[in-house]
């Protein structure tokens, strides 16, 4: 007998590994999602997830944009101190900030009232929801498995940590870099482009000059951001707690990006990228020579040769046409085009929800 080769397993341990893979199966799952755009990317996936067997549970403020009930999920809300006209107001202030064209410092600082002024929103909806003990007694006591939530909003990561469980993160990127520093990533400005620069990964010494000081003002922009957040994880954990430290014990990181848009850069092993993975329901494009496509509601529009000539069209008749990014080439990605033939420029506020 070759003395090399393991004996058999005895009949009680196979039992016992294929109950194990049977408990493995599906689990309970703590949604914890951003709204906006965010949202209709996670719900792709949590539908996706239901069909494998997971229970899932999705806890959002009464006041949304897109969050609805659904068969897919569960659906437990909470009261916040806002309106829908005041909600709904902010986010097409959002919407103008980005497609109005104005020098890039008015534009930064335009962007960072912003910030503050949606901090504000994220962080009332937060505390509302921790110090709510019917839904927070509701949390604790059902044993969930995991969060799966945005860390743009780290309410779900103070309550991961809360229950000690894992978090598996879904997102894009946070603007001032801190998910780069938090899952301990090279960042370095030298040739990784910052959200905002206009920059590519082949930039100019100029570029790069400007890259750096877009670099320098993260941190600013993380403390109008996350500096209450902080202070909020703080009181609740009852242990001093930053956005990096916070962000730290994220488990997996599902990035909505992909190397054939994204700049190259330093990734970690726990990071994920699925950017597309909402485009996966492919529809023939129509031969029309006039296609217009409203992205997402307010958030873009295809801009058309003519965009006057349809009424849909209208709102977007007088934005700016934005040059396509150069790392990003239009033609085609993957042999198939991204647009209509005769699409003569795209806007959006991201190409990584979906292009239609």
């Amino acid at each position: 007998a070759a003395s090399g080769l393991c004996p058999p397993l005895p009949w009680w341990m196979l039992l016992l590994f294929m109950s194990s893979l049977s408990f493995a199966a599906a689990g309970k799952l703590l949604v914890m999602p951003m709204d906006g755009s965010h949202w209709l990317s996670m719900r792709v996936v949590l539908n996706e997830l239901r069909k494998r067997g997971h229970e899932i549970i999705v806890v959002a403020p009464e006041i949304n944009l897109f969050i609805g009930a659904s068969e897919s999920y569960m659906m437990k809300t909470y009261p916040v101190p806002f309106t829908k006209e005041e909600l709904d107001g902010h986010f097409l202030t959002f919407a103008e900030i980005n497609f109005k064209e104005q020098p890039f410092p008015l534009r930064i600082i335009k962007i960072f009232e912003n910030v503050k002024n949606t901090s504000a929103l994220l962080l009332a909806a937060c505390t509302h929801l921790l110090y709510n003990r019917e839904l927070m007694g509701y949390i604790e006591g059902s044993n969930f498995d995991a969060v799966f939530t945005d860390p743009m909003m780290p309410c779900g990561q103070i309550i991961a940590l809360h229950l000690s469980i894992p978090s598996i993160f879904f997102l894009r990127g946070i603007p001032c870099g801190v998910d780069s520093e938090a899952a301990q990533c090279p960042n370095p400005p030298s040739y990784v482009p910052r959200m905002l620069s206009s920059n590519t990964d082949r930039m100019t010494f100029t570029q790069r000059v400007k890259n750096l000081l877009i670099s320098s003002s993260e941190s600013l922009l993380c403390d109008i951001a996350y500096s209450q957040f902080e202070s909020l994880a703080s009181d609740f954990l009852q242990r001093p707690m930053t956005m990096k430290e916070l962000l730290s014990h994220g488990s997996i990181w599902l990035k909505r990006v992909d190397f054939v848009f994204e700049y190259p850069m330093p990734v970690m092993p726990n990071m994920v990228f699925i950017g597309g993975i909402n485009c996966g329901q492919k529809k023939p494009l129509s031969q029309v020579s006039d296609l217009f496509a409203l992205y997402h509601l307010v958030w873009g529009c295809s801009i058309i040769h003519d965009p006057s000539s349809l009424h849909l069209a209208s709102p977007c008749a007088n934005w700016p046409h934005v040059p396509l990014l150069p790392f990003a080439p239009f033609d085609s990605v993957g042999g198939t085009r991204l647009a209509h033939p005769t699409t003569a420029n795209t806007a959006s506020h991201t190409m990584w929800i979906g292009s239609f």
